[in-house]
């Protein structure tokens, strides 16, 4: 697909750009090198995997359940509490 000088005229009039005759061949000329490249990479094979230089593997750890702290050694080391609960900033 080749870029027309009414297309690029369009677009710019969408993106309320107001460019002069030279910068509306400029740009064709950008744009459709652009969609060139876009064509080279839709021939490029995607049934493979890609490279990965370093090894993916799965960094998660084990879930391992254990009980949760008493409240009063989590709400021990701070002067925020109320009614057994931290107490934040007021959230409008």
């Amino acid at each position: 697909m080749k870029i027309t000088e009414e297309t690029v005229k369009h677009v710019a009039q969408i993106a309320r750009l107001h460019l002069t005759a030279s910068e509306c061949r400029h740009f064709q000329k950008d744009l459709t090198e652009i969609l060139a490249a876009f064509r080279t990479l839709d021939e490029a094979p995607t049934a493979e995997p890609s490279f990965q230089p370093v090894p993916m593997e799965n960094v998660m750890r084990e879930d391992i359940i254990e009980e949760p702290l008493p409240r009063e050694v989590a709400m021990k080391n701070t002067k925020h509490k109320e009614k057994g609960f931290f107490k934040g900033p007021k959230a409008i």
